[in-house]
């Protein structure tokens, strides 16, 4: 729970140690098989940092452990200058200094996944690292065998024989491009009609793939545009439509085919902005989350033709944070990701062994938008334990990004493993509460315990109480997240804590104005055909003649903080 940043040190350390000891050991010692060995070690090590921290530059480590497996090589063969592993020192050499351009160059390639096009290219030329470490494997276990050295030769000429054949072909492409790409025949052959386009931090796939569902019930060819490779694998396995990584700005002009006529964001990464400029697009932004968190009122929304909101409360936000922007670019759409949950309009009634949720929020990336409830974690957990609760505890995505939350996060975490191994008390925590989805999670709770997030509005359509955690200590929390009105505010130093148990799992006196904030945040639509709202409003803009409208601001506008005029 220590979060990733252990395991890349772990990794960095052993691929740099063993790759120093090993060839200590060759070069110092006369213990030539055990420096083999550790050269395979420190191998074994290169591979699993490469797959830890897929950047990673390992360059160094392989350079000495090739040298220290050639030198023992020559020891074990001990038959003098021996021309044919010369040679092979010199291909082994050249491919691990070959290796990091060659893959350089296959990531400014266009690669897909759901479309029937070969990219042999692009993936031998990202795996090439992999291939060299491999090589180097067999040829240390050929030295430890004592194989003739042509038998390291042939295996060094099968790989370096692929990588010329993919640099060959890349140069290719680069100095003599045909009339389009096989990637881009493809998507004019499938013919979309609008693309969701995604770009994010790593760990942020949840912010697509919650809307992939829904945008397949549209019933139109669509397809995803990537602007990170590292999301290729997981979002393509989350749907059958094309998905395609687009590493430069002449790659998203190659999968931008004449079909499409709405383009999908999820959120306000900067990156947007490279396909915002095609202005014959209707661009819609979706957001991943409705909540009363500053970034939810961003004033870079003002640069899409339409802005998709829950409900009117979000329209009120970008208002209450002083960002005007036209009436006409937002529409009310609902949350097509509630329709799943179960709504319960009956009572609270107290319970000696209630469900709750726990989502403490990550700490952001400014000082000003951290609501995280972390620090007081334990004292919560702690509280609700006393009260018999069986705790269901989701934490963000990002929040072992944060060293000393992901500590935190640890702690509490020890706390429920405890309880349950005491009590029996099925508390889900961990890898358990990802094996859920947050819908799951909110069927199976009673209460819900959050900080300013997206959550509670998702919570809030069950119609189930929830209190809000108030970590900025602020006397206008409520004026600033209207949203804690119909809940229970739980301050920071939890001086209050009992008392909003009480109110939270047993009294519930907010439960008929929650109804009320529903309807206002989430629409006043239907259970039984909820999510169609989304869908009409999508399939609105999809249509031939549609049009967006004018003028639409520039990103340079909307950026930095700039307020957007009412013309947009």
């Amino acid at each position: 729970m220590r979060g990733d940043l252990v395991r890349k040190l772990i990794a960095r350390c052993l691929t740099t140690g063993l790759a120093l000891l090993a060839f200590g050991v060759v070069a110092l010692t006369g213990a030539t098989g055990w420096g083999l060995a550790l050269a395979v070690a420190a191998l074994a090590a290169a591979a699993w940092e490469r797959r830890v921290r897929p950047a990673a530059d390992v360059l160094p480590e392989t350079t000495l452990v090739a040298a220290g497996v050639l030198v023992g090589y020559a020891r074990r063969l001990d038959a003098g200058f021996d021309p044919v592993l010369a040679v092979t020192a010199l291909a082994v050499l050249g491919l691990i200094l070959f290796a990091g351009p060659l893959r350089e160059a296959g990531l400014l390639e266009l690669r897909a996944a759901n479309l029937p096009v070969r990219q042999w290219s692009a993936t031998i030329a990202a795996q090439l690292g992999n291939a060299v470490l491999a090589l180097l494997a067999v040829v240390a276990l050929a030295a430890l065998l004592v194989l003739p050295a042509v038998v390291a030769l042939l295996a060094t000429l099968a790989v370096g024989a692929a990588a010329g054949t993919v640099a060959l072909g890349l140069a290719r492409g680069r100095l003599r491009p045909q009339a389009g790409t096989p990637v881009g025949r493809a998507l004019r052959r499938h013919q979309p009609e609008f693309l969701l386009y995604f770009s994010a931090p790593p760990g942020s796939e949840y912010q697509v793939t919650m809307w992939l569902p829904y945008l397949e019930r549209l019933g139109r060819p669509f397809l995803v545009v990537l602007r990170e490779p590292e999301f290729l694998g997981s979002v393509s396995a989350a749907t059958s439509a094309p998905v395609v990584f687009c590493p430069t700005l002449k790659a998203l002009d190659e999968v931008l085919v004449p079909s499409l006529r709405a383009a999908f964001y999820v959120n306000h990464g900067a990156k947007n902005s490279h396909c915002v400029r095609f202005t014959q697009l209707t661009h819609i932004q979706l957001h991943h989350g409705d909540s009363d968190k500053a970034p939810s009122a961003n004033p870079v929304s003002g640069i899409f033709d339409r802005i998709f909101v829950a409900g009117p409360a979000a329209i009120e936000r970008y208002a209450r944070a002083g960002v005007a922007i036209p009436a006409e670019k937002f529409e009310v759409v609902g949350r097509p990701q509630v329709e799943a949950i179960q709504v319960r309009r009956e009572p609270v009634t107290a319970s000696a062994n209630p469900t709750v949720l726990y989502t403490p929020t990550w700490t952001g990336h400014h000082a000003d938008a951290n609501y995280c409830s972390l620090p007081v974690a334990e004292g919560l957990i702690r509280a609700l334990l006393a009260r018999g609760a069986t705790v269901i505890l989701r934490a963000h995505p990002y929040t072992t990004q944060n060293p000393t939350s992901a500590r935190q996060l640890a702690r509490v975490t020890e706390l429920l493993a405890a309880d349950r191994s005491r009590t029996g008390r099925q508390h889900v925590f961990g890898a358990a509460s990802r094996e859920l989805t947050l819908t799951e999670c909110v069927n199976r709770s009673d209460a819900l315990i959050s900080d300013v997030s997206g959550v509670i509005s998702d919570y809030l359509y069950s119609g189930k109480p929830y209190a809000v955690t108030d970590m900025l200590g602020d006397d206008r929390f409520v004026e600033r997240f209207p949203l804690a009105a119909s809940g229970y505010l739980l301050r920071r130093d939890l001086a209050d804590v009992e008392e909003v148990l009480t109110r939270l799992l047993e009294t519930d006196p907010a439960a008929s104005a929650r109804w009320a904030t529903r309807a206002h945040y989430l629409g006043d639509f239907p259970a039984e055909t909820y999510a169609e709202v989304f869908l009409a409003a999508a399939r609105r803009h999809l249509e031939p003649g549609w049009s967006p409208p004018e003028p639409r601001a520039t990103p340079s506008q909307a950026g930095g903080g700039v307020r957007l005029s009412p013309t947009g």
